[in-house]
């Protein structure tokens, strides 16, 4: 029978310590089933610069659960038995996706468990306050190959052919072919790493992740931000290229493959949160003109 219980104002890691008799057996069950899997893509996918914001996605997720936990905590205890079907579902994925390794079910299996698990044991109005950590998890999962390469290419060529023309204009020695960039005496290769699809996904996350944080009651600067992202992720990808090619310019193409490209791809997301933190300031400022302006309208009437 379903039951109530008083709101329980704790902070999160007394509710964590609180919870852990009722927790623990869950938590040792979803671990047997997935250390492995994780300790798989700590050390194959999750190594690769395309998937690298893997391991950031999960412990973001996870921190983000753990702020809303104590609200979890005062919600309603109301168990919803559409969890079970999602929790033979997520076995389904996980069996697949282990015996025939295929990442993206596994991953898909990891969510869906823990989904499942918090509406048997909490209900609907967990999953309603925790909702965002789930979807955000999603960003970890795999796109499959064909359908990057699809997209991929089109956004390479996009990229070099800005790249290109703002160095020329800028009066360096560069020419293209397609994604691939000569500057000087070097050849550089557009790889999907530098503005892939990928790419662009870990910028969008990033840009949800601080409009979560943020929390702003103008509709207008949440839509209008979320909308901003794609641009500013292609504005990232491009400031990224350029600053490789300047590199293997100056310096030679050891520094450009070597630990300066590393160097680059913390270039594309501080230029990325940059771009985001301004963007989000210009629009503070265009909502706080419209009130002043909306304000002056009501207090001019008769």
């Amino acid at each position: 029978m379903a039951r109530d219980i008083q709101p329980w104002p704790v902070a999160p890691l007394t509710g964590l310590r609180m919870a852990m008799p009722e927790w623990w057996p869950v938590l040792l069950g979803l671990a047997c089933l997935f250390v492995p899997t994780f300790y798989t893509l700590f050390n194959g996918m999750w190594t690769t610069e395309e998937q690298a914001h893997g391991p950031i996605i999960l412990f973001l997720s996870l921190w983000l659960a753990y702020r809303t936990w104590p609200a979890v905590l005062a919600a309603p205890v109301k168990p919803a038995a559409a969890g079970w079907p999602l929790a033979v579902l997520a076995m389904l994925l996980y069996i697949v996706g282990r015996s025939q390794l295929i990442t993206a079910f596994e991953i898909l299996s990891f969510i869906l468990a823990l989904v499942a698990v918090l509406l048997i044991k909490r209900g609907a109005r967990a999953l309603v306050l925790l909702w965002f950590p789930f979807f955000f998890m999603l960003f970890m999962v795999p796109l499959p190959g064909p359908l990057v390469s699809m997209l991929t290419m089109p956004m390479k060529m996009a990229v070099s052919y800005v790249t290109e023309h703002l160095l020329f204009m800028a009066g360096y020695p560069i020419a293209r072919s397609g994604v691939i960039l000569q500057i000087g005496q070097y050849q550089l290769l557009v790889a999907d790493a530098c503005a892939g699809l990928q790419t662009l996904l870990t910028l969008e996350a990033l840009g949800l992740f601080y409009l979560n944080l943020v929390r702003h009651t103008s509709a207008f600067r949440n839509v209008m931000l979320a909308l901003l992202i794609i641009p500013i992720s292609f504005l990232a990808n491009v400031i990224r290229v350029i600053v490789l090619c300047l590199i293997t310019y100056y310096f030679g193409d050891a520094a450009g493959q070597g630990f300066l490209h590393g160097f680059a791809g913390m270039v594309l997301f501080l230029t990325a949160l940059t771009l985001i933190l301004s963007m989000d300031s210009f629009l503070q400022w265009i909502v706080k003109k419209r009130a002043a302006k909306a304000g002056s309208i009501v207090g001019s009437e008769p």
